[in-house]
């Protein structure tokens, strides 16, 4: 049920959905079409292969454009384009799919539609005249558009949660960066962070299709997403910091791990800290865990990513590192004595910056 939840799209079904998006010439087409209260059946693909399954109507072999393609729609048949939408190829064809291909449409026209994209793997674009509405099949796949101000209500309250939990993030990370100065960090710390920076993630990744439906229209709300996001990169780096190392076993199998976990499992910390590898259960509070340092080194925002790994290596926690002597921190790889007395500054800097931010 998790993985049937988080399937992706297809990348053939997002290119459909990118071809009929606000600011393109078929959207264009589809919405004088629906202003008009006409129907349209158009298929993109290899025109050759849709031609075989096809008969009658008249062939275009013209440029695409919004203009030609509304008119050519007031025609009853199906209208053949290739595979980018960049020319039409045939006009007022008669669609012949393999008709033992099973169906849940009702209407002629979709269920042609939807069993032909199924037979070709092709995308098709039913436009209802008696709903006013537009569907879209790729393959296997298949979706009813919503109109502009309906994606665009849907994806500020989108956008709105994901700013309340982005906002929850941020506390329980600086929360978190405040106990690693104190070397008092337990289990439930670190998986309260990672359960938070989960659900951001999916909060971030169901803004996602309404961007991508919204095409042109979409574009202050992906800037607010990307602005929004900013911390996740940072904050995963908890699970670098704590996850428990074991043979055949590194960090990116453990972020798929906790990617994997259904979003009913994720309100159980049990579940995160099983999938960090300390168990189902979480330990006792009394037990404290000591992270790598990869976070906190990240947040000085004056270290290459090669420094910060070289550091870790060699220390092996964020501990280590701080009370390291500056002719230790100059002894590793790339890190001269300026480098060496940054580190040592901007340490101290983030921990006395978390003090003023607490009280």
């Amino acid at each position: 049920m998790a993985k049937q939840r988080r399937r992706k799209k297809t990348v053939a079904f997002q290119d459909a959905v990118k071809m009929i998006s606000p600011g393109t010439r078929v959207r264009e087409a589809i919405s004088a079409i629906l202003q008009s209260r006409m129907g349209a059946l158009l298929c993109i693909g290899e025109p050759k292969r849709l031609a075989e399954l096809s008969e009658g109507g008249v062939k275009v072999d013209a440029p695409c454009t919004p203009q030609l393609l509304y008119e050519l729609c007031k025609m009853d048949g199906a209208i053949i384009l290739n595979r980018d939408a960049s020319r039409i190829a045939y006009a007022n064809r008669f669609l012949k799919p393999d008709s033992s291909i099973p169906s849940d449409e009702t209407g002629t026209r979709h269920r042609a539609a939807e069993r032909l994209a199924r037979q070709v793997g092709c995308t098709v674009v039913a436009v209802s005249e008696r709903r006013s509405s537009v569907t879209v099949y790729a393959g296997n796949a298949k979706q009813v558009m919503d109109n502009i101000a309906t994606l665009l209500n849907k994806a500020t309250q989108a956008i709105q949660t994901l700013e309340k939990y982005i906002n929850v993030l941020n506390q329980t990370t600086q929360d978190l960066t405040t106990r690693e100065f104190q070397d008092m960090v337990t289990i439930f710390d670190v998986c309260r962070a990672v359960q938070r920076c989960e659900m951001v993630v999916r909060i971030a990744e169901e803004v996602e299709p309404y961007i991508l439906e919204l095409g042109t229209e979409g574009r202050l709300i992906e800037l607010q997403l990307q602005e929004l996001t900013i911390p996740v990169e940072e904050a995963e780096l908890v699970i670098k910091d704590y996850y428990r190392e074991k043979p055949n076993l590194n960090y990116d199998d453990v972020l798929k791990k906790v990617r994997a976990i259904s979003q009913h499992d994720l309100l159980n910390l049990g579940h995160i800290s099983q999938a960090l590898g300390y168990g189902p259960h979480l330990r006792s509070v009394d037990t404290y865990l000591s992270p790598r340092g990869y976070r906190v080194l990240t947040q000085t925002h004056r270290l290459s990513p090669q420094i910060i790994e070289s550091l870790v290596q060699r220390f092996g926690a964020l501990q280590q590192i701080m009370r390291a002597p500056k002719d230790d921190l100059v002894a590793v790889e790339g890190v001269g004595e300026v480098l060496a007395e940054r580190v040592r500054v901007s340490l101290n800097l983030l921990r006395n910056q978390l003090a003023l931010d607490r009280r």
